[in-house]
């Protein structure tokens, strides 16, 4: 009985020792396929990395490059608001201040006009005083002349006397005496003429005289009324008000600055470029080529935007400054002001043959990385024909209709695979097909423990991955982050 209970017993140790050795056998053997199926595992070699990129497609076109700068908005149109007089201040328009709309020909303000009025009474009197004198210096002209006019008819009947006492002289009729009485009457004849015309000469100059005060008095006189006039200031054109500083009933001196008049449709920005991007403006003969442009204003995360056009340069360049300034008139000026700091953007002569590409994608060394037909990079150097913000503009040359990394990392290079992601003319990215892989049955049910397991892992991504797991098919990428992870973990069993 006892060596039957004995052998029972030797035969189940027996057993379990088999059992044992088979259960360790098996687990060695699971664990050394895990092992190989582990990339870079002994037996397979390392998996390469693949990185993910943005494609970019190369196309050569024609571009107009934007030149951008920055200036100060400026008022085509202003009129300085004076006193034209000195007094006080009478009248002032109805809404007369800062930022107020006037239109042409309305009143703005009037000056006390008492003086004005009283010099132009004492103007208009003086002048009446000069027409009496000159209608006195014209009847006396008149008098004159009559008074010539007598003389020399008395001086003609003189000379006639004298012949018809020569006559009888020589006949023996006359005497001698008669003969000399008749010529010293012909001599005070003479003298009496010389002495009318003599007056008569200043009578004329009396006149001229009175003539040229009349003329000054009226010269005065129409100064009297522009000063009269001159204590009503009105607009010359329609506009904004800005700097007023006048107050009704106050004092103002003559010529004293009151207030401005701006047009606010006729504005333009005063910008200044470098030389080089000046030259790219001009024609060959040196005249600043035509070019529409833009004027941007940021307001508070708005952007207030006009059409513009270049119209002129600065004809000097001012001391301490560099580069050349040049005028921009705005076209539709709604919404600016002068003062404003706003950005311009120009349009430069069209480039023929370039492409447009982001910043991003030219490294430091001038190279950009095209995308070859097996997804491998390669570096290809550019020329970069202008900046501008964060594009570039480049020669298309060899690389139209090449694909190149939009954006280029510290880890790429030659020769590194990668997985283009391209995008579609909505912007839609297009994603390459994942790589899929079919598992096994208990390599499908060890990568569902190994997540089961994982306790660190949210109950909703485990509940994911479960899911992808138990599909025919798995992404590879997945599978590869998985037995990467159980590749760092000591195996079990053994």
């Amino acid at each position: 009985m006892r060596f039957l209970t004995r052998s029972l017993l030797g035969l189940f140790l027996a057993t379990m020792s088999i059992a044992a050795l088979g259960y360790a056998g098996y687990t060695l053997v699971t664990a050394i396929q895990s092992r190989a199926d582990v990339p870079g595992g002994p037996g397979q070699g390392a998996r390469e990395r693949v990185f993910t990129v943005r494609a970019l497609p190369v196309t050569a076109s024609e571009v107009t490059p934007t030149l951008s700068a920055f200036g100060e908005v400026r008022t085509r149109r202003s009129l300085e608001l004076r006193a034209p007089v000195g007094g006080r201040v009478l009248e002032v328009a109805q809404g007369f201040e800062d930022g107020a709309e006037v239109r042409e020909g309305q009143l703005l303000f009037r000056i006390d006009p008492a003086d004005a009025e009283a010099a132009l009474a004492l103007e208009r009197s003086d002048l009446a005083r000069a027409e009496s004198e000159l209608r006195d210096a014209t009847r006396a002209l008149d008098l004159a002349g009559e008074d010539v006019a007598a003389a020399q008819a008395q001086f003609d009947l003189r000379v006639r006397a004298l012949d018809r006492r020569q006559e009888l002289a020589e006949r023996g009729v006359s005497t001698e005496a008669a003969l000399e009485e008749a010529e010293l009457a012909l001599s005070s004849a003479r003298q009496a003429t010389v002495g009318r015309r003599q007056a008569e000469a200043q009578a004329i100059a009396r006149r001229d005289q009175a003539e040229s005060a009349l003329e000054r008095q009226r010269i005065s006189l129409a100064e009297a009324e522009r000063r009269l006039s001159d204590t009503r200031v009105y607009a010359n054109f329609g506009g904004t008000l800005a700097d007023v500083s006048i107050v009704q009933g106050g004092l103002v001196s003559s010529n004293e600055q009151l207030g401005r008049i701006i047009d606010p449709d006729s504005l333009e920005v005063a910008v200044r470029v470098s030389t080089a991007q000046y030259l790219r403006l001009i024609d060959d003969d040196g005249r600043l080529q035509s070019s529409e442009a833009e004027v941007a204003l940021e307001v508070a995360g708005f952007e207030i935007t006009s059409p513009a056009r270049l119209v002129r340069a600065s004809a000097t360049v001012e001391q301490g400054q560099s580069g050349r300034q040049l005028f921009v008139e705005l076209v539709a000026p709604r919404g600016f002001r002068p003062g404003d700091f706003v950005t311009v953007r120009l349009q430069e002569p069209a480039l023929q043959d370039v492409a447009l590409l982001p910043a991003t994608a030219v490294n430091a060394a001038g190279n950009v990385l095209v995308i070859n037909d097996d997804n491998r990079l390669s570096a290809r150097p550019v020329t970069i024909v202008r900046r501008q913000g964060d594009s570039v503009l480049v020669e298309a040359g060899a690389l139209a209709g090449l694909e190149i990394v939009r954006e280029i990392g510290p880890s790429l290079g030659t020769g590194i695979l990668v997985r283009p992601q391209r995008e579609t003319a909505t912007g839609e990215v297009v994603l390459d097909a994942p790589e899929m892989v079919t598992l096994d049955p208990e390599r499908r049910a060890r990568l569902i423990a190994q997540v089961e397991g994982n306790t660190g892992m949210p109950e909703t991504v485990r509940a994911r991955m479960i899911a992808q797991l138990s599909e025919d098919t798995v992404p590879a990428s997945m599978l590869e982050r998985l037995e990467t992870d159980n590749a760092g973990r000591p195996q079990r069993g053994g």
